[in-house]
């Protein structure tokens, strides 16, 4: 239905020559683009009302208390359920450290909260189908469990920096009076957010319009074919520095494959690039010694390289 919203407002009302590139890339563009600037303002707002029900102090004695492995899949579970806010990331990785949670608990989150979150979910059933979806989100979570896991058998707490200078309490712990308020926040934090992510959304999708009606199908298989074996390790090593949001990277990782890029190869780009970052890691400098950082991006890179070729495997089992 939106589809042809679009394509009826584009051709017959504003008389872009339909078929021709500008028609092709408008229209890839614009509805993408609603699409998606619209699941997010819906999901980030149910997910926000929900989130008011749970206060950090109980998950954080949810984190502390449970049996390891059920506080790896917790932290990783909040991480997923846990939109880009100044409730996520690096704040609340410092709020549970804090806390006395377990580093290798705190990394499950760290680790998952980029990778799965609720508008990715949103917008992969609608780019990639539920199956992709369902096991990108099973890698997702696992990935955080095993690589915390790990970084929780090391030894590291020591490399953490004692003197934490950044904010480390979370702003949203609050009393909510009645239903509205909760209504409200969740309204509030889905506008923030929003406001935040747009542009980066409409960049993502632009490039994703360009990838998909300019670069020839041959093009890409072509460049793909040369890496060989390879070719999921270097485009992970490529996406690394990178900094984006997967809102932004899905829909190039969608035209990607789209053209005939592995699966595999192309959702791990877009998980080197939203997990892993020069800004992240220059954020993480005032929590963690080098050493930490290195060993934290060192490992999230391999699993992340292993993920694209397991994906690549199953490709033949989703498609």
């Amino acid at each position: 239905m939106l589809q042809k919203i679009v394509d009826l407002a584009l051709f017959e009302l504003v008389g872009v020559k339909q078929g021709s590139f500008l028609g092709n890339y408008l229209s890839f563009f614009l509805y993408d683009s609603i699409k998606i600037i619209f699941l997010l303002f819906i999901m980030i707002s149910a997910l926000g009302f929900l989130r008011t029900y749970i206060s950090e102090k109980k998950l954080k004695s949810w984190l502390v208390k449970r049996n390891r492995l059920l506080a790896h899949f917790s932290a990783a579970t909040i991480g997923a359920i846990t939109p880009f806010c100044s409730c996520s990331g690096i704040p609340m990785f410092i709020s549970f450290i804090r806390a006395g949670v377990p580093i290798g608990v705190s990394f499950s989150f760290i680790i998952t909260s980029p990778l799965i979150n609720e508008y990715l979910v949103v917008l992969m059933l609608g780019l990639f189908g539920w199956k992709i979806t369902a096991v990108y989100v099973f890698f997702g979570m696992l990935m955080g469990i095993v690589c915390g896991m790990i970084l929780g058998k090391m030894n590291l707490k020591r490399l953490i920096v004692k003197d934490m200078k950044m904010k480390a309490e979370c702003a949203c712990a609050t009393n909510y009076k009645n239903l509205k308020q909760r209504v409200m926040f969740g309204l509030n934090e889905a506008i923030i957010i929003v406001k935040k992510l747009w542009f980066w959304v409409l960049i993502g999708v632009g490039v994703g319009a360009l990838i998909h009606n300019v670069i020839p199908t041959e093009t890409i298989n072509s460049l793909v074919s040369k890496g060989g074996y390879f070719t999921v390790p270097i485009v992970t090593l490529l996406g690394v520095p990178m900094y984006g949001g997967c809102a932004g990277i899905l829909p190039i990782a969608a035209a990607l494959f789209d053209k005939g890029v592995p699966l595999g190869t192309a959702l791990a780009f877009m998980m080197a690039v939203s997990a892993l970052s020069l800004p992240e890691a220059i954020m993480l400098k005032r929590v963690m010694k080098t050493k930490l950082i290195l060993i934290f991006f060192g490992i999230v890179t391999a699993a992340i390289i292993l993920t694209g070729y397991l994906l690549n495997f199953l490709e033949k089992f989703l498609v």
